[in-house]
């Protein structure tokens, strides 16, 4: 026997809850019941009646139009609180390209690299910023930038005076000394110019004079920016403006600038992953054609950029 049983349609809200029922008689095999909401709902409701067994009554609506009379929370499902979005903010204002400390003028010590054929094309400079980064200034920046970044947190002048003091002694000639100090200098006084904050000013002194990892480590501590983000952002920075440089110099195209840039992430998370585990203990420079580079740049007859 089967018989069907149409019920005419009414209005259902958006409050409308999924209904489970579990009924346990002796002479109805299953009922059925399925709905399907557009603005209004019809419900079809089938019996088919054939021995003795379970029956499981299952109402399941779902709506295909549903609105609420609640607005949604500012932010909400962005997965960032204000503090977040505020650190973010700074980070791609502080290490953008447009931010003023003249990094487009360095090449640390890159012009000479092409001059001499070491780089020749898109392979070669990426091999060439791979090492810089993972093995010579690139990981010894982002130590500095990290100890930096606790001992400004922590508020301890005489350890970040001593950081300060070994980071501007470390670099390897005259000409990188000038690119990462004056930057430095800028950008400690765009930031205070700028981007004022509580107690940055006695960190500065307490510093003296700053290389631009120290400075960046500095200004991002007195800003409550989480210290990875900074490092992640340090070095993607970094090495953008080597890759601006090379780019200029081979020449290479806007395409394979961004190639290079892409390949090299893998190394930038791994020279941050080992800078943030790292101790001053650990600093060290294994790019020895690097530093003649950058040592050679000075006499070099004829010079785009300032290192």
């Amino acid at each position: 026997m089967r018989r069907r049983r149409t019920i005419m349609p009414r209005m259902i809200t958006a409050t409308t809850p999924i209904i489970t029922m579990m009924i346990m008689p002796t002479l109805i095999t299953a009922i059925t019941i399925t709905t399907v909401i557009t603005i209004t709902t019809v419900i079809t409701t089938t019996i088919t009646t054939t021995s003795i067994a379970t029956t499981i009554i299952t109402t399941t609506i779902t709506p295909m139009l549903m609105t609420t009379s609640e607005p949604a929370a500012v932010g909400a499902g962005s997965g960032m609180n204000a503090d977040e979005a505020a650190a973010l903010y700074r980070l791609m204002t502080w290490l953008s390209p447009a931010f003023p400390v003249g990094a487009f003028s360095y090449s640390s010590g890159i012009e000479w690299a092409v001059e001499a054929g070491d780089i020749t094309d898109a392979a070669s400079l990426r091999d060439w910023l791979a090492a810089m980064l993972g093995e010579g200034s690139g990981f010894c920046d982002a130590v500095f930038l990290a100890q930096a970044h606790r001992a400004a947190s922590a508020q301890d002048e005489d350890g970040l005076r001593e950081i300060a003091e070994l980071a501007a002694a470390f670099v390897p000639s005259r000409e990188r000394q000038l690119e990462t100090s004056t930057q430095g200098r800028a950008f400690i006084e765009i930031a205070r110019s700028a981007w004022a904050c509580d107690g940055l000013d006695g960190m500065v002194a307490a510093c003296g004079g700053m290389v631009y990892p120290v400075a960046v480590g500095v200004v991002s501590a007195g800003h409550a920016v989480p210290l990875e983000p900074a490092m992640h952002a340090f070095l993607h920075a970094v090495v953008s403006n080597w890759i601006s440089a090379g780019a200029r110099l081979v020449p290479l195209g806007q395409t394979d600038s961004q190639r290079i840039l892409a390949r090299l992430e893998a190394d930038v998370a791994a020279t941050a992953k080992r800078a943030l585990e790292a101790s001053l203990d650990d600093l060290g420079s294994a790019c020895f054609r690097a530093d003649l580079a950058s040592l050679r740049h000075e006499t070099q007859y004829t010079r785009l950029f300032r290192s």
